[in-house]
């Protein structure tokens, strides 16, 4: 398995487990819903990059630059390493790992 596909699937489930995460301490159904459908998209496209899919690396570049985005701006307001901070440096080092 390359190293991409493991990049995907990890950030893939830290996103999803950050919504469920997000929902049982503050009640967020906006992170529930996010967390799952962003980490289900990324789940998929570390499965179409499994299946030689360059359509998946697409998918999983666009999904991580959407959340990069999503928690730059949420470390701007809330200023807090948790969840902004650790998201937006998981994401970027994902995306690296992606463009190498």
């Amino acid at each position: 398995m390359s190293t991409t596909i493991l990049a995907t699937i990890t950030y893939g489930l830290l996103a999803c487990f950050g919504g469920i995460w997000g929902y049982i301490q503050a009640q967020s159904k906006a992170s529930l819903i996010s967390g799952c459908i962003s980490g289900a998209l990324l789940l998929i496209s570390a499965f179409l990059q499994f299946q030689g899919m360059t359509s998946g690396v697409i998918i999983a570049r666009i999904v991580i630059l959407l959340l990069i985005w999503v928690f730059t701006v949420r470390l701007i307001k809330t200023k807090k390493a948790m969840p902004g901070g650790l998201m937006l440096t998981t994401g970027v080092i994902t995306l690296i790992i992606l463009l190498v």
